[in-house]
């Protein structure tokens, strides 16, 4: 039995190896082309920018205002929530009285016909929107000037039919948990979209920065596509791929606003994600168990100690940290440039290790907790109401 479980710890270690291996030929191929993407070559189509809101936050504010100081000729802003009333249309008014010369518009969908309250925004603000490009971003979102100009560039490829970016976690009032979900996204995202992109291309986009054609669009049916969907940035990235159109994936880095700073909070908002995933990806999701090393080493570790041999115990551990540095210093350091050197190689080990919890726990129910109500899935990644 001990052989056995050294013999298992060693597999895991193997195959979460590899995958360290692949994320650093996924960053190589992500590098080398960087550079291209980001010369916009002058090319500034009008944009329209598509902002779903939901209530107030912490930092919302600053967040909005990142998008109203934007180093480009022509764009326009579409802000819409639930409601007319809503706390976070409030702020966008607030900021958007500062900045008259940004044409800016404001709705509310009031009753909803979706399960997922952000499509039937997105939705009604497509509709209204001037402009042929639509760029749609989180609330949560933060931005430097070049953004739209980042955003547009990969249109000028007439092939190019929706594009995404890549995005580092920020912990936005600090705390233990909210920093290992934020590096869970610098690193963990990362590494999987690095990876899957120099395998076989962007066939999904990501949800705090997505924008797409109008016609890919309408070419979809509409927004409404998605309208029972938890992951509606997987859908619509999915049905671009298949339309036969491109989807690009830009260089330019934002940064994601974490505000989930207590535990219970943060880890329904991370199994929420895995069970998504697992849902909308079911073979993919399945084989990500073998990517986490730490709970690898752990198990040949005791295996090793087991069997009389506790150097071999330490060496595997060391061995499972230094494919865990490997992978925090590519994807977290030289994609997205999270500089909190000190969480990327402390913090992401133990987050590889709460990641294999998350991603076990997604397989012990189909319910998911979202906006305070709760939602079952259905093959597909559907939400069904369970009020029903």
């Amino acid at each position: 039995m001990t052989l056995f479980v050294l013999a298992l710890g060693c597999f895991g270690l193997f195959t979460s190896t590899v995958f360290a291996a692949m994320v650093l030929a996924g960053t190589r191929h992500y590098l080398q082309a960087a550079g291209r993407s980001e010369d916009d070559g002058g090319f500034t189509p009008p944009l329209s920018l598509l902002k779903p809101l939901h209530g107030d936050e912490p930092g919302l504010e600053t967040n909005l205002t990142t998008f109203f100081e934007q180093d480009y000729p022509a764009y326009e802003i579409l802000f819409c929530a639930k409601d007319r009333d809503d706390a976070g249309l409030a702020v966008a008014r607030r900021v958007a009285s500062r900045y008259p010369r940004i044409p800016t518009r404001f709705f509310s969908t009031n009753e909803l016909r979706y399960i997922n309250a952000k499509v039937q925004s997105m939705e009604l603000m497509a509709a209204s929107a001037s402009h042929s490009i639509l760029v749609i971003s989180d609330s949560d979102v933060r931005v430097t000037a070049g953004y739209l100009r980042a955003v547009a560039a990969p249109f000028r490829d007439a092939k190019v039919g929706g594009m995404t970016c890549l995005y580092r976690g920020v912990a936005a009032e600090g705390g233990l948990w909210a920093r290992l979900e934020a590096i869970g996204m610098s690193v963990e995202m990362t590494a999987g979209v690095l990876v899957a992109n120099s395998i076989e291309g962007m066939k999904f986009v990501l949800g705090p920065t997505m924008a797409f054609r109008s016609e890919v669009i309408r070419e979809m049916g509409g927004f409404g596509v998605t309208a029972d969907y938890c992951a509606d940035d997987f859908v619509l990235g999915n049905e671009t791929d298949k339309l036969g159109w491109k989807v690009a994936l830009s260089h330019h880095v934002i940064d994601h606003m974490v505000l989930n700073s207590s535990f219970v909070a943060s880890i329904e908002h991370q199994i929420r994600w895995m069970k998504s995933t697992r849902f909308s990806r079911p073979k993919g999701h399945f084989g990500t168990a073998l990517t986490f090393a730490m709970p690898f080493g752990l198990i040949a570790a005791l295996g090793a100690v087991g069997l009389g041999h506790p150097i071999l115990g330490a060496v595997l551990i060391g061995w499972c940290l230094v494919t865990r540095f490997a992978i925090a210093w590519a994807a977290g350091w030289l994609v997205v440039g999270d500089r909190n050197w000190l969480e990327l190689f402390l913090l992401y080990p133990v987050r590889d290790l709460m990641g294999f919890f998350f991603w076990a726990s997604s397989y012990t129910s189909d319910r998911v907790h979202w906006r305070g109500r709760v939602f079952r899935l259905s093959p597909g990644g559907k939400m069904h109401s369970t009020d029903d």
